[in-house]
């Protein structure tokens, strides 16, 4: 027996998507699960760096079945020239993962493109190129108390989280990597980003071994290491703006695999019968570990500072309902969600969902299979449907779109467009800016009522085909009908060119996925994230549980 799915328009509103949280099918978790499972090696093949930790390193990763790289160069950066906006041209430090063992060529021909970025050209031989900068409060302490041969602040540490942050992580063809389609039947590349995630994880075993490094140099006789609890809580630190948003939107197929298998997941877990003592207790620690996270979660914004404090209220009435017979009688893991359904917030709820999927790796880790999403097949036009059919189809699955109402103009305030100088999305204000020519087909509600009313006036009886020769403004919007038929989560079920559309929401819902935790919105445009704090370091995976750095432990 399965509970029945969330239904999409509940799940794929901004809203909901916006209080979205890391779970066990996060791309990350799966990246760690993976190369446990198959023993991966990994070893620091080059370590050429000064006194003062500017050279380059190579971290080499070995899996069964080949390996990876990952370069990295450390660089001088003028204090004010240190920004985490995408128009940087300078950064303390920049990172390619190399397909393969690169050689001493390789190496100098990284040098001489990946510090440059977007104005460097790299090659198919590389998965992914990347760039971080210091967190020069929490590097600098970090680096002195080594030197003077005590450990950080660990009240800093748990605030700041990280010793760099990343403003890019560039791969499937960017700047002259290798596209993703090229290596996507490799085994360790089937489930979304892996090649990223590798590069950020790797990137994070750099970060820590330079500032020990920088302090050993400092003070040879007197330095120490990191001690390995206080390590771990260092991940590293990511700045993600708009330019990642649009991407949920021009990948229907791909956005409905990701939510399917959260989906799915949860409805296994809510249609067990039973809980044993056991259950009970391990997820009573489950709360009081997700209690200390949220009690470590920091921000300067206001919205999301409230969302904060409304969910650790909610959490204390979780572990008091856990207490007082919560996990008592038939199916309580259903019972608990619609409890929280009905009397937690929105952040609170989705994040009971990550928790009830943690305790059931046997039950749901198999889902990851339900990645693999194959676009081209859903890509052509069944021309041959009627027009009749095709209204019947918007009507069917897109009540939600045809229920906006988009004549006033708040409801059409914001267009969606790619800037010229970086190539990537922007958002420009219809009523204030100039530009709206150059707007991109994301606006799916306001796209399917038009599409809707032209073929409303045209024959009923005629083939699609001969719709979209008349209309072919129209195309787009029939395409994702046609998937939408077949992927029931492939739509953001909201308008998202209105004035109260939150951009955030689209960054955190993708950000989740990936894995990230600890989001610090920095207008609702951009926002700080934390990856893999907690999570074993490269080097220590073999002797380290992989899996087990969901939440903090509870001391």
């Amino acid at each position: 027996m399965t509970e029945a799915l969330r239904p999409p328009e509940e799940v794929m509103r901004l809203a909901v998507m916006g209080s979205a949280h890391r779970h066990r099918l996060s791309f990350m978790r799966l990246l760690l699960r993976c190369m446990k499972r198959e023993a991966w090696r990994f070893h620091r093949a080059v370590w050429n760096l000064d006194d003062d930790g500017y050279g380059h390193a190579v971290y080499v990763a070995e899996g069964p079945l080949r390996s990876y790289s990952l370069v990295a160069f450390s660089h001088y950066l003028a204090p004010e020239n240190r920004t985490d906006r995408v128009i940087a041209t300078a950064w303390d430090t920049s990172f390619a993962l190399f397909d393969g063992v690169p050689d001493r060529a390789d190496i100098a021909r990284l040098a001489e493109n990946v510090p440059k970025q977007e104005a460097g050209r790299v090659t198919a031989r590389e998965l992914s190129v990347s760039r971080a900068n210091r967190s020069v409060r929490l590097f600098d302490h970090v680096v002195e108390s080594l030197a003077a041969g005590r450990q950080p602040d660990r009240t800093l540490v748990e605030e700041v989280g990280y010793l760099m942050r990343t403003t890019a992580v560039y791969g499937s063809g960017k700047l002259g990597a290798a596209d993703y389609e090229a290596n996507r039947d490799r085994p360790e590349f089937t489930a979304p980003y892996q090649a990223e995630m590798l590069s950020v994880y790797l990137t994070r075993d750099f970060t820590v071994d330079l500032a020990e490094h920088m302090a050993r140099r400092r003070a040879p006789a007197r330095a120490v290491g990191l001690e390995p609890t206080l390590r771990r809580r260092l991940g590293i630190g990511n700045a993600t703006g708009l330019g990642m948003a649009p991407y949920l939107i021009n990948h229907p197929v791909v956005l409905n695999q990701w939510v399917m298998a959260r989906e799915t997941a949860l409805a296994r877990v809510r249609a067990l019968v039973a809980a044993s003592p056991v259950d009970h207790a391990g997820f009573m620690t489950l709360v009081q570990r997700a209690r200390l996270g949220v009690a470590s979660w920091h921000t300067d914004d206001a919205i999301q500072t409230g969302r904060i404090a409304e969910l650790a209220g909610d959490l204390e009435r979780l572990e008091s309902r856990l207490a007082d017979g919560g996990f008592d009688g038939r199916r309580p893991w259903d019972r608990l969600y619609r409890w929280a359904d009905a009397e937690l917030s929105l952040e609170a709820r989705e994040l009971v969902v990550s928790l009830l999927l943690e305790p059931h790796g046997d039950l749901v880790d198999d889902l990851e299979s339900l990645y693999v999403a194959d676009e081209f097949a859903t890509f052509a036009i069944d021309g041959a449907m009627t027009v009749a059919e095709a209204i019947a189809a918007i009507e069917r699955d897109y009540g939600w779109a045809l229920a906006l109402d988009f004549s006033p103009r708040r409801a059409t305030a914001r267009f969606w467009y790619t800037s010229v100088e970086k190539l990537e999305p922007r958002l420009g204000e219809r009523w204030e800016e100039a530009g709206g020519d150059l707007e991109l087909p994301l606006a799916v509600g306001r796209d399917i009522q038009a599409c809707r009313r032209d073929l409303k006036a045209f024959d009923a009886a005629a083939p699609l085909a001969v719709f979209l020769l008349a209309h072919p403004e129209h195309r787009h919007v029939v395409r994702r009908s046609q998937m939408r038929a077949r992927h029931p989560y492939a739509e953001i079920c909201d308008n998202v060119i209105g004035a109260a559309m939150r951009p955030i929401d689209f960054l955190r819902f993708k950000l989740a996925f990936f894995g990230a935790a600890r989001f610090d919105p920095r207008s609702d445009r951009w926002t700080r994230i934390t990856m893999y704090q907690d999570a074993p370091f490269a080097m220590e995976l073999d002797g380290q549980p992989a899996d087990d750095w969901f939440l903090p432990q509870v001391k």
